[in-house]
């Protein structure tokens, strides 16, 4: 199963982990084909390290998964923070779980056995690329609004 995100500088094309990690998966479906990403903000941004989104609010302190709380993390001794592109779920602790998700810059292993790892970028690490050269303030928060206008479901993780 794949997903491509069409933001405000460009498309990336995501692999999900639906078989090993299939609560994280559903809920990000779901949260995808439910149109509740579209028209939000990255709202965090740090240079070889992580961009993140996924908040309605676009505050970074909201969103809430399909079950209306929060949800179990998933980890799989196969899925780590090895490689750039890495698509993770973001929490605020052990079982926090929600709406929001990160993809990571580059290897950071300490972030494995801390967040769910779902999914992986497949294509469009020029947009990853020129994501990262946003500048961002003192909060992290990009000076330049990056947008995810929507998201398109595929079934097939290699279909156009």
């Amino acid at each position: 199963m794949s997903v491509t995100l069409h933001t405000s500088l460009g498309d990336i094309k995501v692999e999900l982990f639906c078989e090993q990690v299939p609560v994280a998966c559903e809920n990000f479906l779901a949260l995808c084909a439910s149109n509740y990403y579209n028209n939000t903000i990255f709202h965090r941004n740090i240079k070889d390290f992580m961009l993140q989104g996924g908040d309605p609010t676009g505050t970074g302190m909201g969103g809430e998964s399909i079950w209306h709380k929060p949800f179990a993390d998933e980890f799989v001794s196969s899925l780590k923070h090895n490689e750039r592109g890495m698509l993770s779920m973001a929490n605020s602790g052990p079982d926090t779980n929600g709406s929001q998700f990160f993809f990571i810059y580059g290897k950071h292993k300490h972030l494995d056995n801390v967040y769910t790892v779902f999914g992986k970028v497949l294509t469009g690490f020029e947009t990853l690329d020129s994501m990262e050269k946003i500048p961002s303030d003192q909060n992290d928060r990009p000076l330049m609004p990056i947008k995810l206008d929507r998201v398109t479901i595929h079934a097939n993780p290699m279909a156009g």
